[in-house]
């Protein structure tokens, strides 16, 4: 036997000896008996790559505090187990696809494409098993589980008919946030914000049987000038909205305009909502793309009109630039609105625009028939629970505010997506 030492020291092998002893005595496997019990379920990792520093600081203080309950006396249970991350990983499986196989999703049925999503999984779910094995986390590793595994699938679709049952879960047709790129719904946690220089683009609309004006020794139609970030949306305007109380537009109560590039008239209508100190005063109102004139348009009975396929490219309703991207549509309707005389100007503007969080494609506010849950409800026990001291946050000075603030606002959960990976 050779008891020589070696010269360097190598914590791999020290490490995964002793992570070997304790799985073959079964010291992390958990059986009911009559100590209580302290049980963990791991935030379970998405399977669109590999574990980071913040999963790494989070299974360490886990494991902490789970080992501390063994040797407590507790009968303590981790369960390990790896998320499908539904959106995430399909546009990671989407990708690797088209850069490495160059093939497209549209090429492939749902059976094939679910074939090499689950590769991924496979690929990548064993990866982050391994990190938390070299990790040294006490997990028990006979109840791994899967977030589509056969029996958690069940228990989605048990609390999925007893929601419905009990009123919380509906489906109806309201404004939703769209990935145009995964072609799919997003919850508004799916969203993020950032600061982007865009422009203020001037345009003039016609007023119906308006006065004629000379203007530089032209005949010049009277009209009322719009600022808009998004002229590819024009064509699905159906009002112009100004403030009830703005002396510039008090008489044209009861006038229409002409809608720039498609020619429809639409009233001029009166709201409170309107600011009369951002940009002109007066808003174009286009109900099926935007949350804030959706609203508007339910208020004043206006039609909605979705000028927009799933893709991002424009539909049959926008009669103009059909089948042309979205951005692409931009530039010709800017073109388009020079060549007929109604652009007056353009300014830069410092504006938020929403992405998807998976794709970083920018989320288009769009009219879909979904699932929701009603989160009212729900909020208000979540919010009891703390405030009557039953859960207590720490530190409470500054998260417990935040926390109200989140419950006391929160909008009805869009929870269905428009893709073939993840739950049915």
């Amino acid at each position: 036997m050779n008891t020589e030492l070696s010269k360097n020291y190598t914590p791999e092998t020290v490490e995964d000896k002793w992570y070997q002893y304790w799985l073959d005595k079964g010291y992390f496997t958990s059986t009911p008996d009559n100590r209580p019990a302290y049980t963990v379920v791991i935030p379970p990792p998405n399977v669109t790559g590999v574990l980071h520093m913040g999963h790494t600081l989070n299974e360490t203080v886990q494991d902490v505090l789970v080992r501390h309950a063994r040797m407590s006396g507790f009968n303590a249970c981790w369960v390990p187990g790896s998320d499908h991350a539904s959106i995430a990983t399909e546009a990671k499986v989407v990708q690797m696809l088209e850069k490495e196989r160059g093939i497209s999703k549209h090429e492939l049925s749902r059976e094939d494409f679910l074939k090499h999503a689950f590769e991924w999984k496979d690929k990548y779910g064993g990866i982050i098993y391994h990190q938390i094995k070299k990790l040294g986390c006490s997990v028990d590793w006979e109840r791994v589980t899967f977030t589509m595994d056969d029996h958690y699938y069940k228990a989605v679709i048990k609390v999925f008919i007893d929601l419905y049952a009990k009123g919380l879960i509906y489906r109806g047709a309201r404004m939703i946030n769209w990935d145009p790129q995964a072609q799919t719904a997003l919850s508004d946690e799916e969203v993020e914000y950032k600061d982007i220089q865009g422009k203020l683009y001037y345009i003039k609309y016609k007023i119906v049987n308006g006065q004629q004006t000379v203007d530089n020794g032209q005949l010049t139609d009277d009209y009322i000038l719009i600022a808009t970030q998004r002229p590819e949306t024009i064509m699905g305007d159906t009002a112009v909205c100004v403030h009830p109380a703005d002396p510039r537009y008090q008489h044209l109560r009861g006038a229409k305009v002409i809608v720039p590039l498609v020619n429809r008239e639409v009233p001029i209508i009166f709201d409170e909502y309107v600011d009369p100190t951002f940009g002109t005063g007066a808003l174009k109102i286009t109900p099926a793309h935007d949350i804030n004139d959706y609203n508007l348009g339910l208020k004043h009975n206006l039609p909605a009109i979705d000028t927009l396929n799933a893709d991002g490219t424009l539909s049959e309703a926008a009669q103009v630039f059909v089948g042309m991207n979205r951005f692409e549509a931009r530039k010709a309707a800017v073109q388009k609105l020079k060549e007929d005389n109604l652009l007056i100007k353009e300014e830069e503007y410092q504006t938020r625009l929403g992405f998807s969080q998976r794709t970083n494609a920018v989320v288009e506010p769009r009219i879909s028939t979904q699932w929701f849950v009603k989160m009212r409800e729900l909020a208000g026990k979540a919010l009891e629970a703390v405030t009557s001291g039953e859960v207590k946050i720490h530190p409470e000075e500054r998260f417990l505010a935040t926390y109200k603030y989140w419950l006391e606002n929160v909008k009805d959960w869009c929870i269905s997506r428009q893709l073939w990976w993840g739950q049915r």
